[in-house]
């Protein structure tokens, strides 16, 4: 029987992008969901799935309502967080192909992202990718805009690459530790898998966690 406290609390960053996509599909993962817009929002999480979206256009909005610093402290204390696109963009240590000016990254990740790796909107596209850490049948995704990760770093998991000879592929899935990264987006699709790995990993970091007055 599932009890309150092993129902993970999961924030989904609501500043620009898909986030109420997530939402729906977290909760069908069985969580219990929060639009994070402002820093004491994060207080409680136990995870946080950062969308896709515009990735400038999401670091300035949080640059605006003093997000940045918050984020980038959340990421580094260890908590689980997803980034999508361009959630993934943002949680990078390392971002090529920015804009003038750049954008802030919330870094954590130890990876170097090519911002438009798949080309603009018209070059977006749908495939089939193998995932062993999710089963043995493919799954759907959708690159819009997409990134893709050129070069990671020791204790990155690669999860996922995309290209006709897959070991050869760009990498496209990664996780290190309690971060988790995808350059397209499962929210798009009506495939739980990614959602349900990412409810697993909070709520592993939720038993994890101390008790009240430990």
């Amino acid at each position: 029987m599932t009890t309150t406290h092993n129902i993970p609390t999961i924030g989904v960053l609501a500043l620009q992008g898909a986030f109420r996509e997530h939402a729906a599909m977290l909760v069908q993962a069985g969580a219990r969901v929060v639009e994070v817009r402002k820093p004491e929002e994060l207080e409680g999480l136990d995870g946080l799935v950062i969308p896709g979206g515009e990735s400038t256009a999401m670091g300035l909005i949080a640059q605006r309502w003093g997000l940045v610093e918050p984020l980038r402290a959340w990421v580094h204390s260890g908590h689980p967080t997803w980034g999508t696109c361009a959630g993934m963009i943002m949680l990078a240590e390392r971002a090529s192909g920015q804009k003038e000016g750049g954008q802030p990254l919330l870094g954590g990740l130890d990876v170097t992202v090519n911002r438009n790796h798949f080309g603009r909107q018209l070059q977006s596209f749908e495939t089939q990718l193998d995932v062993p850490a999710l089963g043995s049948e493919p799954v759907h995704a959708v690159f819009i805009r997409a990134p893709g990760i050129v070069s990671v770093g020791e204790g990155v998991e690669i999860l996922a690459r995309f290209g006709e000879k897959a070991a050869d592929g760009v990498i496209v899935a990664v996780r290190q530790g309690p971060l988790l990264a995808t350059a397209f987006h499962p929210e798009l699709t009506d495939d739980l898998r990614w959602h349900d790995y990412f409810v697993s990993m909070a709520r592993e970091a939720q038993a994890a966690a101390p008790g009240p007055g430990v």
